[in-house]
């Protein structure tokens, strides 16, 4: 038996369901209201929605920015997906734009005041490390959930918004490393959430503002490499009797100051060391070095010495005795160039205070009983003895008036020669009595000029910890440590043991002695923790030159990466702290001295006891002739730390340096020499070969990786190389500026040997612009 054939479905059976879907669709599709209220639809319908406002504010940003990576291409010009999480560094909730995160990304042009104004939900702005200029949109004060803004390492200039203080859910704010000018606006006060404010390194100018000063919130607060001026304000430790009456008013109940991070270091800020900064008893780091500060350190910031984990006031104008405890615990370097302060070190003690004579009994029966009466006999002695006393001394002054007449009758009869060798003696002398009376010594702050003893020249002392004639210089026990292009560089022993680096310079190619010792006054006053300091030359009759510096014990960072005994090998944290303090004091060289150095190697930075680098030979083109800055770059570029365009240039520049700077860490990475070339590369291009075949453990020296095995070292190793290559990058205008490099380095890994530690950006580093992912 056969079975019915099935009938297929009728078109109306095909059209029904078709109405069924269609419907379906509709129900689960959101409210046509939405789109009346300005809203626009994720395509995926998953809900998440944009409003109009933060699209045209987007769009507004993109516009009046510079893109040249393509970052900004995912920021598509429909909207549809700006709050799916494909729009590169936008974060939404419910349709709101609440985070723009977008550092290291190369971005130039300016940030757009419309644009911003018009995200009133935003609570986090990151665009550090960029290139962005313009002013600092003043609209930010209109988010009132604006969170954290950070604005570092860019070129915004014009002043600080006063409506920042509109802003009153604001944490951190972080705008330093710019070109901000004018007076700090006392309105960034009114964020009374605000906890961390750092507005270092840019150029403003007057007083700081007492309300600022006297911020409750703050914990963290960083003005340093400013030009600001004015006395510090009392406000900091929550004086009342000079501040304003409108400032907050402390915690009256735990008498608790709560900032923990203060530093106004390199301003010209002037008066006294206020003593009610003892009261900031949670403060561990206190840095008020070089300003213009006068008079004595406060004895109770000694209540300070448990917490605080960095202090220093070098280089100021203060006097009297060191805080003992301070003294103890931070040494010679927080207090050095403060050529009237004592106490601080075994080589500056302060002169012991006379003990009063012990009254005669007589004078303690006058104090006791009252005025005594003297009788004729004793006024008869009184008198003649009185009478005895000045013709004694008439006597004594008319023996000395014709001592000096013989004298002067004597030395006219002296040949011309001798007449002019006692003339420089008493000219000599007479500096020398002038400056004792000025209470300088050598290591005073201003240079001291010598005669060259016995063999002639000439001596200029700097500041520094020692003191030696010439003869003591050229007599001293002398073995060669090196040579260059500059000259030779001897270890001498002077009479009483002390060790100074003493280098002799090439005659024929220094400068003359006009220009060179122009030169060298400036060069003698460059003082940073990580650079060598001069600390006097000497210019022989014959035309000798001789550069005196401090000895370090541990030599050079070359031999002490290459040519170190077996087994004993070289930590993370010694070659961290050694890239930190090459990079600061390269910064330092770059943004305040305006020195460019023209040839960083590993032989010319130079460790201390604490394997702390200083950087040498800086500054020394200036005293050389231009032959031979070029043959120096020859020479640099045959070690492999030359960057490549100056093949061309022929004149080196910051961009130079900072490629300088990144071989020097790629060594200390991978404990290769760059004067070793492998395979026909240089260091640079090896690392970015092995790189690139993703062999990236291989680049590390066998140490670290051992380090990196027993903690967190690898993400800090991996940072640090991606660094290091964006300062190698071929083109200069990619590589990022020293004070970049340092901050970057700083936030690796924070810790005393860091500075001041990350922002509360977070603990890692960011990738270049030019290698980073879509990853933030």
């Amino acid at each position: 038996m056969l079975l019915p054939r099935r009938r297929r479905p009728t078109r109306l059976l095909f059209l029904l369901r078709c109405c069924a879907a269609v419907l379906l669709l509709l129900l689960l599709a959101p409210p046509p209201a939405a789109a009346a209220q300005g809203h626009r639809h994720h395509p995926s319908g998953d809900g998440v929605v944009i409003s109009e406002a933060d699209y045209e504010g987007l769009q507004a940003i993109r516009h009046d920015l510079s893109d040249p990576y393509g970052f900004l291409r995912s920021w598509n010009g429909s909207g549809l997906t700006a709050c799916s999480g494909e729009w590169l560094g936008v974060k939404c909730v419910l349709g709101s734009v609440v985070a723009i995160t977008l550092p290291w990304r190369g971005l130039s042009g300016t940030l757009s005041q419309r644009g911003l104004g018009q995200l009133t939900r935003l609570r986090r702005l990151s665009l550090h490390d960029n290139a962005i200029s313009g002013p600092v949109p003043a609209s930010l004060g209109f988010l009132p959930e604006l969170r954290g803004l950070y604005l570092f390492n860019n070129r915004f200039s014009g002043g600080v918004p006063a409506s920042i203080g509109g802003c009153v859910s604001l944490q951190a704010f972080d705008a330093s490393s710019n070109r901000l000018t004018g007076p700090i606006p006392p309105a960034v006060a009114n964020s009374t959430k605000l906890i961390r404010l750092n507005l270092s390194r840019n150029a403003l100018s007057s007083e700081i503002p007492a309300e600022v000063a006297a911020s409750a919130s703050l914990l963290y607060l960083d003005l340093s490499y400013n030009n600001l001026s004015g006395p510090i304000p009392d406000a900091f430790a929550g004086a009342d009797t000079k501040s304003p009456s409108n400032l907050p008013k402390r915690d009256s109940i735990t008498g608790s100051y709560q900032l923990v991070f203060l530093s106004l270091a390199h301003n010209a800020l002037d008066g006294p060391v206020p003593e009610s900064l003892a009261k900031l008893t949670n403060l561990q780091h206190l840095d008020l070095s070089a300003n213009h500060l006068a008079g004595e350190i406060p004895a109770t910031l000694d209540n300070l010495t448990a917490t605080l984990h960095s202090f220093n006031v070098s280089y100021n104008n203060l006097s009297g005795a060191a805080p003992p405890s301070l003294a103890n615990k931070f040494g010679e370097p927080a207090f050095t160039g403060n050529i009237l302060l004592c106490g601080y070190s075994a080589s500056t003690p302060c002169p012991a205070s006379p003990s009063p004579a012990p009254s005669s009994p007589a004078q303690q029966d006058e104090h006791h009983g009252g005025r005594h009466k003297f009788s004729t006999r004793e006024l008869i002695l009184i008198i003649a003895g009185i009478v005895v006393g000045v013709l004694i001394l008439l006597l004594l002054c008319c023996l000395l008036l014709c001592f000096l007449t013989r004298k002067r009758s004597s030395s006219s009869t002296s040949t011309t020669a001798g007449a002019r060798s006692g003339g420089k003696q008493a000219a000599a002398a007479k500096d020398a009595a002038a400056a004792a009376g000025r209470g300088e010594k050598p290591g005073s702050g201003a240079a001291e000029v010598e005669s060259g003893g016995d063999v002639g020249g000439k001596l200029v002392h700097f500041d520094g910890p020692l003191a030696f004639t010439a003869d003591d210089l050229l007599c001293a026990t002398a073995e060669i440590m090196g040579k260059s292009t500059y000259g030779t560089v001897y270890k001498a022993t002077l009479e009483d043991g002390s060790l100074v680096a003493v280098k002799r310079l090439r005659e024929k190619i220094t400068k003359g002695h006009k220009d060179f010792e122009a030169e060298a006054a400036v060069l003698g006053r460059i003082r940073h923790p990580n650079l060598l300091a001069l600390r006097a030359y000497y210019l022989g009759p014959k035309g000798e030159k001789l550069l005196v510096f401090d000895y370090m014990p541990k030599g050079s960072l070359s031999s002490f990466l290459h040519a170190r005994a077996p087994n004993t090998p070289v930590d993370w944290a010694t070659r961290m702290t050694i890239a930190k303090g090459t990079a600061r004091g390269l910064a330092y060289l770059h943004d305040d001295m305006s020195i460019v150095h023209g040839n960083l190697t590993a032989s010319n930075v130079l460790l201390d006891e604490q394997c702390n680098p200083k950087i040498s030979d800086f500054g020394l083109s200036r005293l050389m002739t231009t032959a031979a800055n070029s043959n120096v770059l020859a020479a640099a570029g045959a070690l492999g730390y030359r960057a490549p365009e100056l093949s061309k240039l022929k004149k080196a520049n910051a961009k130079t340096d900072v490629y300088s700077l990144g071989v020097i860490i790629l060594e200390l990475l991978t404990g290769k020499s760059p004067a070793e070339s492998t395979n026909g590369m240089d260091l640079p291009q090896w690392v970015a070969s092995i790189v690139k075949e993703e062999w990236t453990s291989e680049v590390f020296d066998l140490e670290l990786m051992r380090d990196a095995a027993a903690g967190p070292v690898g993400d800090e190793l991996m940072d640090t190389l991606k660094l290091a290559l964006h300062c190698v990058d071929p083109a200069p205008s990619v590589r990022p500026e020293a004070r970049e490099v340092m901050k970057q380095l700083e936030q690796i890994r924070p810790g005393s040997e860091g500075g001041a530690g990350p922002s509360e950006e977070g603990g890692g580093a960011h990738v270049p612009a030019a290698s980073a992912g879509d990853d933030e």
